[in-house]
């Protein structure tokens, strides 16, 4: 029998070990994920405690009542097999439904042997997110490309509308702050008094991650990526990007990244309505 647990709203603090705790399972959270993931919606994460001791947590991120993802999900090592994490994951969705509009879609990337538990909840399958990486950041020699500029030199309206078209909801506290958090390199295509594309780069425990990476077409995803590696002191620079986008897996196969991690992208309802051609890396496993 599952031993009963005590789910409950998260305070800061609590965050900062979620995001140790991830650090630990090799997800290689960014430096200021923590901070950044509470400013954007601080009663998405949710704790799980057994006689006062928290033994897990997750975040159920809301998008305005319209869309909700699941992320972070974390049982410790010690905790695991005895039913714990089966009764968090079902809190977790069924506080994630009541934060959200009747017949919101929900989303999800899990791990793939974790796939069949997940379709059982009545996720359906979408595409695989596959994490890839290359060895080098510093050694992708930036292209010459005069429609490269610093994003916030971009207004941020016109973000916002190219980042809706990818993403497929409203997320604009999110991206300002995703932008101007420090230790990061956010880039913007801009030709001809258009924005086609923009990647943001920031650092993480090891390395750095490209997340989001969204572009009209392979070459100026490939410019983007080029330039933001440029400004990475060495180390490996980590890539999330959709298989269900040919153009995004021929791009990482020309810059020699290896795939080290993937997630399976999947749907209660309606997956959203996105550009996906135009998706070359998510922003995040955790929200999205």
């Amino acid at each position: 029998m599952s031993e009963s647990l005590t789910v409950r709203p998260m305070a800061r603090a609590g965050v900062d070990t979620l995001v140790e705790w991830a650090a630990l399972e090799g997800w290689n959270p960014g430096l200021q994920d923590a901070d950044i993931f509470w400013a954007n919606d601080a009663d998405a994460f949710v704790a799980a405690e057994i006689d006062n001791e928290v033994i897990g947590g997750g975040a159920i991120t809301s998008y305005g009542g319209a869309y909700g993802f699941m992320g972070f999900f974390i049982v410790r090592p010690a905790h695991r097999g005895r039913g714990l994490g089966d009764q968090l994951w079902h809190a977790r969705l069924n506080r994630l439904r009541q934060r959200l509009d009747v017949g919101a879609t929900i989303g999800l990337d899990g791990v793939f042997d974790m796939q069949a538990y997940y379709a059982k909840g009545g996720f359906k399958f979408s595409h695989r997110n596959l994490r890839y990486q290359l060895d080098d950041g510093a050694r992708c020699s930036p292209e010459v490309a005069t429609e490269i500029v610093a994003l916030d030199d971009i207004a941020m309206a016109e973000v916002e509308a190219y980042d809706l078209r990818c993403f497929g909801f409203p997320r604009d506290a999110f991206l300002s702050r995703w932008i101007a958090q420090p230790q990061v390199k956010a880039l913007g295509w801009y030709d001809a008094g258009e924005l086609k594309g923009y990647g943001v780069l920031r650092r993480c425990r090891e390395g750095a991650k490209i997340g989001p990476l969204f572009a009209d077409n392979a070459g100026i995803a490939r410019g983007l990526v080029t330039h933001l590696c440029a400004t990475v002191a060495g180390g490996p620079v980590y890539l999330d990007a959709p298989e269900n986008n040919s153009a995004a897996m021929a791009l990482v196969k020309e810059f020699n990244m290896t795939e080290v991690f993937g997630c399976a992208r999947m749907y209660i309802g309606e997956p959203p309505a996105v550009e996906h051609d135009k998706i070359f890396g998510i922003s995040t496993f955790e929200l999205g």
